[in-house]
């Protein structure tokens, strides 16, 4: 992984937030149970953004991210991962806009959710780009965990509900650079499930 200058974690109460970014960044933002509206703004040359947003949802709520690559040879890398607990609704809306101005820019989204009962999960993954010289992804899964890996889990004697926690923290705590004690409200909530 790629040392990055700056590193945010959102802990805060807030609804919304927006970001206005001159240097390399990592923004951590976990999350239990609440709806956000988040705006990144890359504003400056050659710099890289990588957003992790990992969720635990058991009401009716959305997540808005959109990220603007205001300059040329920017690049955004964003990893959104929800675990839907109750028969409610968890959506996605995530932006990725290149406007013409902006030259080689990289836009990734990788969007994932997990409904654990029978939730009423969407995903708008949105590229909104206006120039030829990009490279823009984005990927979008709505399910369950595969019966297979809980299967392989539990023939290595590990029981069932060891293995869904097992599964749950490596979803949900994606990345090793995270500092756990930054998160660690969440990290207790994941044992709850």
């Amino acid at each position: 992984m790629v040392k990055m200058s700056k590193v945010i974690y959102i802990d805060e109460n807030k609804d919304t937030y927006k970001f206005d970014l001159e240097e390399d960044t990592i923004i951590y933002h976990y999350s239990i149970n609440k709806s956000y509206d988040v705006e990144v703004n890359l504003n400056k040359e050659d710099i890289t953004l990588n957003y992790y947003y990992n969720n635990i949802n058991y009401d009716d709520n959305t997540y808005k991210i959109r990220i603007n690559h205001n300059k040329s040879n920017t690049n955004s890398f964003v990893y959104n991962h929800g675990v839907n607990v109750s028969d409610n609704k968890l959506h996605y809306w995530v932006d990725g806009v290149i406007p013409k101005k902006s030259e080689n820019c990289d836009c990734n989204q990788d969007n994932q959710i997990i409904n654990i009962k029978n939730g009423k999960s969407k995903i708008w993954p949105n590229l909104l780009v206006d120039n030829y010289d990009v490279n823009a992804n984005h990927s979008a899964y709505i399910g369950k965990f595969k019966e297979s890996l809980l299967f392989y889990l539990m023939s290595r004697g590990i029981s069932r509900k060891d293995s869904y926690k097992l599964l749950l923290e490596g979803f949900l705590l994606n990345t090793d650079s995270v500092d756990r004690e930054k998160i660690k409200d969440f990290v207790d909530e994941i044992n709850k499930i």
